[in-house]
């Protein structure tokens, strides 16, 4: 006769506080480009968006100032620090080596359910930069998703993290510069790169997935610098 144990009838603890779930909401706004460098943010508006006290939201601004993703001003105002051209440049070299190392990983790593998602995020992508009017809010979520399921395919979860603290620095320039101008989408060759990138994931070629993506990084970052926005 089995005799299940006193334990098999426990249900799993939900790990996540409050304090990570607002964090981890905050830090998606940040990474999709939703919140503008310069940009205050309200607790209390957050707190009351999010459906929480003001305690978690604490909680979570303040794991993000460590992260440098967020800032205390003066006036003990929070806000998105803003970008000099200097600090992007240098993320934007630190995002080539690790995001490039990410995809050449992934490319030998990856499976059949990989390519699946990977392939149809990238032909939604194409077909967003296609249309007459497109909805640039569908084409940086499509190019997010696209990058993320390619080194998700590295099975590294120390990368795939040191790859969301880059994204979570970076994204308020690099995805509110693809939200603002439409004329960007139009003549991006980001979809030339990620067209390469699927075909080396495909074929298992390393260094062309590394070379993809380091184009890709590197492509978005130079016309970012040449609008001439961000202070030096």
């Amino acid at each position: 006769m089995n005799i299940r144990p006193p334990t098999a009838e426990m249900e799993p603890i939900e790990r996540m506080t409050l304090g990570d779930r607002a964090y981890r909401q905050i830090a998606d706004l940040l990474i999709a480009g939703r919140l503008a460098p310069g940009e205050r943010m309200s607790l209390r508006s957050t707190a009351e968006a999010l459906g929480v006290s003001m305690m978690p939201i604490r909680e979570a601004v303040t794991r993000l100032v460590a992260d440098n993703a967020l800032e205390v001003a003066p006036n003990r105002a929070v806000r998105v620090p803003i970008m000099s051209a200097t600090r992007f440049l240098d993320l934007t070299a630190a995002r080539i080596v690790v995001e490039g190392h990410a995809a050449a990983r992934a490319a030998t790593l990856r499976d059949e359910g990989d390519l699946a998602r990977i392939r149809t995020l990238d032909e939604a992508f194409r077909k967003e930069t296609q249309k007459r009017k497109p909805d640039l809010a569908a084409a940086v979520a499509h190019n997010q998703a696209l990058h993320f399921a390619v080194y998700e395919a590295a099975r590294s979860p120390q990368l795939a993290e040191m790859i969301r603290s880059l994204w979570l620095k970076a994204g308020p320039v690099i995805n509110l510069d693809l939200r603002a101008n439409p004329d960007r989408l139009k003549h991006t060759r980001a979809v030339i790169f990620h067209a390469d990138l699927v075909d080396a994931l495909i074929q298992s070629d390393s260094a062309r997935a590394r070379a993809a993506v380091e184009q890709d990084i590197q492509g978005a970052a130079d016309f970012i610098v040449s609008q001439g926005h961000l202070p030096e």
